[in-house]
């Protein structure tokens, strides 16, 4: 069998190597998709609502053929649930569709997703692309509904002009959509993984942005199929400029950030830190850096794992960005070593700042997966330009790490700023 080829016997479908608890609920959702479709074949859509879902489902399959490689790549550098740009046609067909037509143009575009990128992903099996499927059919159900109680015009498409209350309505059906669809993402996330922060499982602030500018393109979709039907193909060009405009930003990201911790990687740390010292310098400043060290990280690495270690870095990085100033600069500078740039300060103000992350660190309270605790000290050396009379940042550096080096040697987690 190839590598991303799913295996077409039924009990070796990887749906059921799935959590108990995430295999119920991903069947109850298809199976309610499934209940949904039934149901709205009971009305069958008139000749000119056909018309209609197929220049819709014209824009979305030519929409897929033009971006499907922009979104492989924004996919294999989100490391947060994944958030694709379908949502833009999906909307418009929950506005400008009755419901047996819209499930239909969910199969479809999620249909066409599967048979031209999905299959050759080992890492997405069929049951992924048939969930995700059926969270979107669902959302866009509950939608529908909302549309349809508020008696909306627009829906079948009468010509009648909108009002502000019919705005309100969409705005309604919109905040529906998104938040069945993120419920339902939410939970199968929580079954099959563990959780560190409710971002991981309900997206990012920049995320769920995306989500809410799909729908309202979704909306001028709709106006575009009402008025004349070919110009819904227009609505293409800014879809695909949003494609790109994400993945250059996700790119941008990755290309600076750490990817265990989320924190400035040492390069654009260093990059970060030249540019401040020459403004510094200009202006004739003060500006401090900190180099902070776990003590006896390796041994809790051999003693807990590097899971537990992975777990470690992360809490501290949180740590230390919420012990800093809004618009210090905190990097991962290498192993267990982070690195902070203080605009602004004087030794006084440094030694605070230090003083205050080291007890934090300290004060963690972890265990490993067998109920062992994780007792952390960390070690902080500082210098602050000018009183460390050092033209660059690598020579500040040096500074640091040589009062860092000095606290080791005087028995660990503590801080030492470098003598002037």
């Amino acid at each position: 069998m190839h590598i991303g080829t799913p295996s077409r016997r039924p009990a070796r479908w990887r749906v059921w190597a799935l959590p108990r608890p995430a295999r119920a609920f991903v069947l109850v959702v298809d199976v309610a998709a499934v209940a949904a479709a039934v149901l709205a074949a009971r009305s069958w859509p008139a000749s000119g609502q056909w018309v209609l879902a197929g220049w819709l489902a014209g824009c979305a399959v030519i929409h897929l053929h033009a971006s499907h490689a922009i979104e492989r790549m924004r996919r294999d550098h989100s490391h947060s649930p994944y958030v694709d740009l379908c949502s833009v046609w999906i909307f418009a067909g929950v506005l400008a569709l009755p419901p047996l037509l819209e499930l239909g143009l969910i199969a479809v575009i999620y249909g066409h997703r599967w048979v031209l990128v999905n299959r050759f992903d080992a890492h997405r099996p069929p049951h992924r692309t048939v969930f995700t499927a059926a969270t979107l059919a669902l959302s866009a159900t509950a939608a529908t509904t909302v549309l349809h109680a508020a008696g909306h015009p627009a829906l079948a498409g009468s010509g009648t002009q909108p009002g502000w209350s019919d705005v309100l309505v969409i705005v309604a059906a919109a905040a529906v959509q998104w938040t069945v669809n993120t419920v339902l993402v939410a939970v199968v996330i929580h079954c099959t993984t563990t959780i560190k922060h409710a971002g991981e499982a309900l997206g990012s602030r920049s995320d769920n942005l995306l989500e809410v500018s799909q729908l309202a393109l979704g909306v001028f979709v709709a106006l575009a199929l009402w008025w004349w039907p070919p110009t819904a193909l227009l609505m293409i060009i800014p879809v695909l400029a949003l494609h790109q405009c994400v993945l250059l930003d996700q790119l941008r990201l990755a290309a600076r950030t750490d990817h265990r911790t989320g924190l400035l990687h040492a390069i654009a740390w260093q990059d970060q830190a030249k540019a401040e010292l020459a403004r510094v310098r200009t202006e004739h400043g003060q500006v401090a850096v900190l180099m902070i060290d776990l003590d006896w990280f390796k041994t809790i690495n051999d003693t807990h794992g590097h899971l537990v270690g992975d777990e470690v870095l992360l809490k501290v990085a949180k740590v230390i960005t919420t012990s800093v100033r809004r618009g210090d600069s905190v990097g991962r500078y290498g192993g267990e070593e982070f690195a902070v740039l203080l605009p602004g300060v004087d030794e006084a103000e440094t030694r605070d700042i230090a003083e205050r992350i080291r007890t934090r660190i300290h004060a963690l309270r972890l265990s490993d997966p067998n109920g062992r605790p994780v007792h952390l000290t960390a070690t902080l050396g500082g210098a602050v330009y000018p009183d460390i009379p050092e033209q660059s940042i690598e020579g500040l550096l040096r500074a640091a790490d040589a009062a860092l080096y000095a606290g080791k040697t005087a028995g660990r987690n503590r801080v030492a700023l470098a003598a002037p």
